[in-house]
């Protein structure tokens, strides 16, 4: 036989070798599934909400116009720290000074007005007791001048006399007695005169005042939306010149936060977060949950459902103050922020990746469980609840002997990854965690092969393709 038969029939043979080959393992690989996988482990678990808001003072305070007038001074400038007490501004206060000095003056006539009434009084008493006393006597002469007439040892003349100069002395004390309650009315009435100037003092006063404006507490003026010589309003609410700035207290700083409604439930008073400001990036500030709303706040309008007149269905928030322990002094009100607050913690648990969790319904376990014993699974009785069919359960699968095995957990505390598993497995086991499709697919009891190879990203061919060419061959 020439040599190059024979080289095409071991070339044959060979090709037919690797065709057989091939095909035993293709259909040794049929039925064999490619997972990922990952192992329950034993860790510290903590579960996190996390929302986002801006950081605000704990006490500020929107110092509003109380008076109508042009600001003649401001003391102050944004960003500048005060004092309590400390002027911050000053109305034009010419009317307000003058109706002030006039009102003073008028008090000081009123006092000056009931002393004298007070000495009209006194000399009235005066008047008074001398009256009595004069009648008291005039009287003492009538009763002696009566029994001498009766006696006939006066004349008729001398008793008439005496009996007159009684009677006038009557009438001068009714008279003395009269002054004395006229004068007593002029002081009551100075009195009141004082009493009535002195309140419209205290209201001139009290216009003055409001024309100076002064720092209730110690802070920092975060807003000022005025300057001098702008005219300032009263009684209009958010409406430009009613505000003349705020003053923010920044010795206590919170960060105000929206948590999503399904979180809310976990968050309580007292609970630790971790606070990241966007303006300071990298650095974690403590801060202790202190403050929960109880309204919900429509999340595409921002209102509180109580004031609005109609329900929705739109997603909704709920307000959570968080207190800052170690706040920088640079820190400015407004600044976005993000709390991580730990709801949860657990210490030295059994955890798995959350991917890893897969839901079954309970009538498909119970078929891939009667493929596996090769019996055909008994017609349920005809009273069984199509419910109990249904029934979903929460499980994972297990890599035993290499195919997966479906074992159900209840589970825990779920963290940013990782979840609590309560029981059904053990620290150790190895457990599907992907794909996505695969996981949700498989079937209990298939084959596995594990690749837990990083997966490739495939960019696609398109965009390698220059923009030109792209709209060249559009």
């Amino acid at each position: 036989m020439k040599t190059w038969k024979k080289i095409l029939i071991g070339l044959g043979g060979a090709l037919l070798l690797l065709i057989v080959v091939a095909i035993v393992v293709h259909q040794s690989n049929k039925g064999i599934v490619t997972v990922q996988t990952g192992k329950a482990q034993r860790q510290d678990l903590a579960a996190i909400v996390s929302a986002s808001g801006e950081i605000k003072p704990k006490t500020y305070v929107n110092i509003g116009a109380n008076a109508f007038g042009k600001i003649t001074r401001l003391y102050v400038k944004e960003g500048d720290r005060v004092k309590k007490g400390q002027l911050l501004a000053q109305l034009e206060n010419v009317q307000s000074s003058a109706d002030v000095a006039a009102t003073k003056a008028s008090l000081e006539a009123s006092r000056t007005d009931a002393i004298a009434a007070e000495a009209n009084l006194n000399t009235a008493r005066a008047d008074l007791n001398r009256a009595k006393a004069d009648a008291e006597r005039s009287q003492l002469d009538w009763s002696r001048a009566e029994g001498l007439f009766k006696d006939a040892l006066i004349s008729r003349a001398d008793y008439e006399t005496r009996k007159a100069t009684w009677q006038t002395s009557e009438a001068g004390l009714a008279q003395a007695e009269a002054r004395v309650a006229q004068a007593r009315a002029q002081l009551d009435s100075a009195r009141g005169h004082i009493t009535q100037t002195d309140a419209t003092l205290t209201r001139a006063s009290d216009v003055l005042q409001k024309t100076i404006y002064a720092a209730p507490y110690a802070g920092v003026i975060t807003n000022l939306p005025v300057r001098e010589g702008e005219t300032v309003v009263i009684g209009i609410q958010n409406a430009p010149g009613s505000t003349l700035m705020t003053l923010a207290d920044m010795s206590v700083i919170t960060a105000e936060v929206k948590v999503d409604e399904t979180d809310i439930v976990n968050v309580q008073l007292g609970q630790a977060a971790d606070v990241t400001i966007d303006a300071i990036p990298k650095k974690v500030f403590h801060a202790v949950v202190t403050e929960i709303g109880n309204n919900a706040i429509v999340r595409s309008t921002g209102v509180a459902t109580s004031q609005t007149t109609s329900s929705s269905q739109e997603a909704k928030d709920f307000k959570v103050v968080v207190t800052l322990q170690d706040p920088p002094e640079d820190l400015r009100p407004g600044l976005s922020t993000t709390a991580k607050i730990t709801t949860a913690t657990r210490s030295q648990v059994v955890t798995i990746p959350i991917q890893a969790l897969t839901i079954r319904q309970q009538v498909d376990l119970e078929a891939a469980k009667s493929d596996k014993d090769s019996v055909q699974a008994a017609a349920p009785p005809k009273n069984a609840s199509k419910e109990k069919k249904n029934d979903e359960i929460q499980g994972v699968f297990v890599i035993r002997n290499k195919k997966a095995e479906f074992i159900p957990v209840p589970t825990g505390v779920a963290g940013t990854t990782d979840i609590e598993v309560l029981s059904g497995l053990k620290e150790g086991d190895e457990i599907v965690t992907g794909s996505y499709k695969v996981l949700r697919t498989m079937k209990p009891g298939s084959s596995i092969k594990i690749d837990n190879t990083a997966p490739k990203k495939e960019e696609s061919s398109e965009l390698l393709v220059p923009s030109t060419e792209r709209q060249s061959r559009a």
